[in-house]
């Protein structure tokens, strides 16, 4: 199989970012995150885009660094919390190996303060992000070839999880 080892998936603040490096540190891979190959890209910040540009055209430059990072990368990848909402993304992230890593509005509540540096969850927070999760669970869930909880868990333990569910052994 080519391109990524494990694609990470799932909700802002869930940790794809902190498990997926140490995830790529275990297995001995490379890691990356289309979220700061965008940064990088447009020089600014995505919530500067979502702000100067607007959801849409946001999405159409995450579906391009979805696809480039699928094409090229062969460690972890994370992918931001809304790339699953793309169905050609969905549909190129059938045949890898993808986790999906959830978790409660609590625990997303305690993990991000659910602040304001989150475009998507500016206005009342808890309820945004409850919409949120209820539109995407399903999506997150239909890409996912295991799915890791992570609440009540530090990074090291979902990191072991992600390994013990996707059989995959240390470098």
């Amino acid at each position: 199989m080519s391109g990524p080892l494990v694609v990470l998936v799932g909700p802002m603040g869930v940790g794809k970012s902190t498990v997926g490096q140490l995830l790529a540190d275990r297995l001995g891979v490379s890691y990356r995150d289309t979220d700061d190959d965008i940064v990088a890209e447009q020089g600014r910040t995505i919530a500067e885009i979502f702000v100067d540009e607007g959801e849409s055209v946001f999405r159409a430059i995450e579906k391009a660094a979805v696809h480039r990072a699928l094409a090229e990368h062969d460690g972890i990848l994370a992918l931001g919390g809304g790339a699953i909402l793309d169905a050609g993304t969905r549909a190129l992230l059938a045949g890898h190996r993808v986790a999906y890593l959830s978790m409660d509005v609590e625990e997303a509540v305690k993990r991000t303060g659910l602040n304001a540096a989150r475009p998507l969850l500016a206005v009342n927070p808890r309820k945004q992000w409850r919409e949120l999760m209820e539109a995407r669970r399903h999506l997150y869930e239909e890409v996912a070839t295991a799915v890791i909880a992570t609440d009540g868990r530090t990074p090291e333990e979902v990191t072991e999880a992600a390994l013990d569910a996707l059989e995959l052994k240390e470098a």
